[in-house]
């Protein structure tokens, strides 16, 4: 009987006996698009099996049965876009760690991986700086009502100088209130402070000193930051606690000069209520690149408004950071898999390496 490569909170999965020992090729099956040169190091020293994720959506029955066949004898899973579910896991009785190509973990049940000994790996820090440019993008392009006047452009419609009824707003100067000042708020934060000569407050569940000092911010409560800041950014993570952490009270707060941006996740936003303030002219516009429901459906009012700037989720989406987060995940499961802490866990602090 090989022993387990971890345990958590006391539970492990020893009485496996065909669980991997430290030597063992392992099988992995990888549901993310990796490298020529990835894929090589994986097989070097494991079994793959690569799955396509897209099925998940288009033919999911066909999907969710080849994967749970897949992972009966699977010990690590290399994934983002689908949502691990306590019955795909129970058809995984030897998994031993998921790497996720993703920060946000909200795809999957810690609790249920934590009874089950499975180790939860994602991919901070490489897409901090790359999402950061996305946020500050939506800032800039809502401020100035880009792309409504680029298509202004496009459309042949641009047949005089511009007047009063199609002037944006300063960001220069402004005060930038951020929901959330973790790698990605501060990111950020920076960039308006010091890029931008803006006031910078956030409203954070600890405080950072240390950003207080290098900007200038000033920690806040929620509802004294929605009120006073003319840019609100949302960066916190999905949870129980945060779905719907803007909702209609919240978007009352606001100034109707305001402008909200969305690089989070969609729920975290009441899109109901986001919707029917924007109609209303509660506040000055929106910058989203998130949604309730992905892709956003080209019913939906929000893209149709033009004081909305909907981007399709592309906050990590270049070349150099989809390759540096897949590089994450996959350097994760190597270390797992060969008992040695991985690069960055979600629910390391529980584990205990095994023999």
């Amino acid at each position: 009987m090989h022993a387990p490569l971890y345990a958590i909170n006391g539970a492990s999965r020893s009485d496996d006996v065909s669980a991997p020992s430290v030597s063992a090729r392992s099988k992995i099956i990888v549901l993310e698009v990796l490298s020529d040169d990835q894929m090589a190091a994986l097989r070097e020293h494991h079994d793959v099996v690569v799955l396509d994720a897209s099925l998940a959506k288009t033919s999911p029955d066909t999907f969710n049965t080849t994967l749970m066949h897949e992972l009966s004898n699977a010990h690590a899973l290399i994934v983002s876009k689908v949502k691990m579910t306590e019955a795909l896991l129970d058809a995984a009785p030897q998994l031993r760690v998921i790497a996720s190509v993703s920060v946000g973990y909200d795809n999957y049940p810690l609790e249920a991986l934590n009874a089950r000994g499975i180790l939860l790996c994602n991919t901070p820090d490489v897409l901090t700086e790359t999402t950061a440019d996305v946020g500050f993008l939506l800032i800039m392009a809502s401020a100035r009502r880009a792309v409504e006047l680029s298509n202004l452009v496009r459309d042949g419609k641009w047949t005089q100088s511009i007047d009063e009824q199609y002037f944006g707003t300063d960001v220069h100067g402004k005060t930038l209130g951020m929901i959330g000042m973790g790698r990605i708020g501060a990111a950020i934060a920076r960039r308006g402070a010091l890029g931008f000569g803006m006031r910078v407050q956030y409203s954070n569940a600890s405080p950072k000193p240390a950003l207080e000092a290098e900007l200038g911010a000033r920690r806040v409560e929620l509802d004294d930051l929605l009120a006073s800041s003319d840019f609100v950014c949302v960066t916190v993570p999905l949870s129980s606690e945060t779905r719907h952490l803007i909702g209609k009270r919240e978007l009352e707060k606001m100034s109707p000069h305001a402008i909200l941006i969305n690089i989070a996740r969609g729920p975290v936003i009441d899109e109901a209520a986001l919707i029917d303030c924007l109609q209303r002219g509660g506040i000055r516009g929106a910058g989203l690149d998130v949604f309730e429901q992905e892709p956003l459906s080209s019913s939906s009012p929000l893209a149709q408004m033009p004081q909305v700037v909907a981007l399709p989720h592309i906050g990590s989406a270049t070349h150099d950071t989809r390759r540096a987060m897949a590089q994450r995940a996959l350097d994760n499961t190597l270390l797992a898999l060969e008992g040695e802490p991985p690069l960055s866990a979600v629910n390391e602090p529980h584990w205990t390496r095994k023999g």
